[in-house]
């Protein structure tokens, strides 16, 4: 037996003793007798043995075997059979492999034994009890034979059909969308089951499937009767003895920049200039004001954690009552708000602040298009109507272009990706759909409340409370490397990788270098999907993206809960009434809060991205015999994925490429006909037309009309 053999099989008996605590590698050197020079000798053996997955070290660097360590989360599927488990300590998610969920289902609170996973790879571990059920019922498409039916559902990460007794489908037409409650969960052998409650109607009519995407996913418009019975003793108006005991700032010039169509106005800012430093202030709607602690109003505004904006509806967060009206810094009136005022030098480095609760009064609402217009244009028109304010809006252009430039020098990675804006008739119809544009105006507020929220969490972090931070993390060095080898074949290079350390400036390098070339869409994508998913936690481990050591969410408290959360911590904190007790309190719930958060966000955006979908097919399907141009986006060995100018993005199928048999060549993603020798390559123009559309699962095809290739 070789020394690698006999040191892993005296780690494996150890391990498997009775009275072994999990230990790290200096202290398992220690037992072992291991003198400093023959420690190398052990790191091999222990690598070795987490490769064969024999042992794990588990979050805490201990070792111990395999297959020991049990978890609690919350299991989130996928349509291709694998998930992952969410769990609150744990700093990444566990991958489930296919045939290692036990019939969970999305949403589902398991428990996870961790499995021996190989240095570099993702934490597996397999499910071996369903703790709780997160689901109980389904929007799907009924489906009729003739003893029985069956539901499939619209979700896509539950990729089981209900079964549906004949007696649980009375007066249900084939084909309608229903909402299904689940009786029988099922197990690797059965079917879940169920019965139909309710019809929503004909899947062809729009409405009715906005309403199932939004009751798929939970969301429902309706307060519950005790939330109304609570707003009921809110008064419309700011009483008078709310406003004592803040700063006063109705006398500072402030206004609102939104879009034209916003209704929740959350934040208003202003912005001075005495020759030396600019005086930003960012004025943020006091929400916890109104929304206080072991309320209804509260739990339901954590339960919902989010507004949602669906295509065609807005699912607020919190009653209209307060979203649209006294939470809301209307303009001519008087507010409660939270003021974050930053003295900010010429070089763009805010050098004091202060966290106050105020009183305010906005002198405008403005647009996003109204300020762009005066910035850039300097429309004769708007300036004279808001002459007031013109000399703010030009401070604030400059000051914003200070802020981000110093936000490009240390490397803050800005994805510029094409949004969609969807412009609706009164029946909900898409009428038109385009690119939604960021202006001088847009970037503006952004810029404003990215230092604000950057100011408030690096405070709080240094005043050592229990707070919650929004925190990105570094990229996996897998994926980033998988991306380094991608883009060598356009001859380009990302520095750190092979040292297993990316600086966010090396990824924003990477983006201007192939700013406005044919790859760009691509590998921007490819690059965002190397990095993983900004969360909510208590632990501040920075923000990856924005190469912040510091950040939070403050300024949306009408529309996200983690503002709400830590604007309650700072009011207690500006009140002196952060106990010990208290502090315990929020310190034992914030982990649990982000979670939550972060779960209730993923759910918004998919529901969000699901909508615009529905209304880009709502859209194609009126223009099945127009041309349209657009833009190679992606190639692959299946087709090719065209983008349209409007941003509605489809794909050509090899397989409807009947001019030619084409050959996918992956060292240069494109394909190149047999005979023709035609070349398609990211970034070329061509000319499509619709060929079918999938309203089930909302995908769009296209067929080449005519091209412009050149044989090459």
């Amino acid at each position: 037996m070789n020394k690698l053999e006999e040191h892993k099989q005296t780690l494996l008996a150890l391990m498997k003793d009775k009275h072994y605590v999990p230990m790290k590698q200096k202290e398992l050197a220690m037992v072992l007798n291991l003198p400093r020079e023959r420690r190398e000798e052990l790191i091999e053996a222990l690598d070795a043995l987490i490769a064969e997955r024999k042992i794990i070290c588990n979050r805490r660097g201990k070792y111990i075997i395999a297959e020991e360590e049990h978890v609690i989360g919350t299991y989130c599927g996928t349509p291709n059979g694998y998930g992952f488990v969410q769990n609150a300590e744990m700093e990444t998610d566990i991958f489930i492999p296919g045939g290692e969920s036990k019939g969970a289902m999305h949403g589902d609170t398991v428990e996870v034994m961790l499995t021996a996973t190989p240095p570099g790879r993702r934490q597996e571990g397999k499910i071996v009890a369903i703790l709780e059920h997160g689901t109980s019922e389904l929007i799907g498409t009924f489906q009729r034979s003739k003893n029985f039916g069956f539901v499939k559902p619209d979700n896509q990460r539950f990729n089981e059909d209900i079964y549906i007794p004949k007696k649980g489908s009375f007066g249900v037409r084939n084909g309608d969308k229903v909402v299904v409650k689940l009786t029988d969960y099922g197990d690797k052998k059965r079917r879940p089951e169920g019965v139909i409650i309710e019809t929503l109607g004909d899947p062809k009519n729009l409405d009715v499937e906005v309403l199932a995407i939004a009751r798929g996913y939970g969301l429902v418009d309706e307060f519950p009767e005790e939330v109304m019975e609570e707003l009921e003793n809110v008064s419309d108006e700011v009483p008078e003895e709310s406003k004592k005991n803040r700063r006063d700032l109705r006398n500072v010039q402030m206004v609102t920049i939104d879009g034209e169509d916003a209704k929740d106005l959350d934040d208003a800012v202003s912005v001075t200039y005495d020759g030396q430093f600019y005086y930003l202030g960012v004025h943020i709607a006091d929400v916890s004001h109104y929304v206080r602690e072991r309320t209804a109003l509260n739990a339901e505004a954590y339960n919902r954690g989010t507004s949602v904006y669906l295509a065609d509806r807005v699912i607020p967060m919190l009653p209209r009552k307060l979203s649209n009206g006294l939470c809301s810094l209307n303009a001519g009136v008087d507010r409660l708000a939270l003021s974050c005022l930053m003295t900010i030098d010429e070089k763009g480095v805010i050098v004091d602040h202060e966290i106050v609760e105020s009183v305010i009064n906005v002198d405008r609402r403005m647009s996003y298009t109204q300020v762009r217009a005066i910035v850039e244009d300097q429309d004769e028109t708007l300036c004279k109507e808001y002459e007031e304010l013109v000399p703010m809006f030009m401070l604030m252009a400059k000051l914003s272009g200070i802020l981000r430039e110093n936000r490009r020098k240390r490397g803050s990675i800005d994805f510029d990706f094409k949004e969609t804006k969807v412009i609706l008739d009164e029946a909900g119809h898409a009428i038109d759909i385009k690119p939604y544009e960021r202006n001088t105006a847009t970037k503006l507020i952004e810029d404003f409340m990215l230092a604000a929220n950057e100011t408030v969490a690096q405070d709080y972090y240094w005043q050592e409370i229990p707070f919650l931070y929004r925190t990105h993390e570094k990229p996996d060095p897998e994926k980033m490397q998988k991306l380094s080898i991608f883009i060598h074949n356009f001859g380009l290079v990302l520095k750190g990788v092979s040292q297993g350390e990316v600086h966010p400036k090396e990824v924003q390098k990477l983006l201007t270098m192939i700013e406005g070339k044919p790859e760009e869409a691509l590998i921007s994508r490819l690059a965002l999907r190397s990095m993983k998913q900004a969360k909510y936690t208590a632990e501040n481990t920075g923000h990856f993206g924005l190469a912040a050591p510091f950040y939070c969410h403050f300024t949306s408290p009408i529309r996200r809960y983690p503002d709400l959360q830590i604007h309650r911590i700072i009011k207690e904190n500006l009140h002196g009434q952060l106990s010990e007790k208290r502090k315990e309190h929020f310190e034992k719930m914030m982990p649990e809060v982000g979670l939550h958060c972060s779960q209730r966000e993923r759910r918004a955006d998919e529901a969000e991205r699901e909508t615009v979908k529905l209304k880009k097919i709502d859209y194609m399907e009126n223009r099945m015999d127009e041309v349209f141009d657009g833009v190679i986006s992606g190639v692959t060995g299946w087709g090719l994925y065209v983008e349209l100018d409007n941003t509605v993005e489809g794909l050509v199928r090899i397989g409807d490429m009947r001019d030619d048999f084409y050959d996918f060549y992956e060292e240069s993603y494109e394909l190149i006909g047999k005979a023709n020798n035609k070349h398609y390559k990211l970034g070329q123009s061509v000319r499509v037309k619709v060929s079918r559309i999938d309203r089930l699962v909302r995908t769009i095809d296209f067929v080449l009309v005519e091209d412009d290739n050149e044989d090459e």
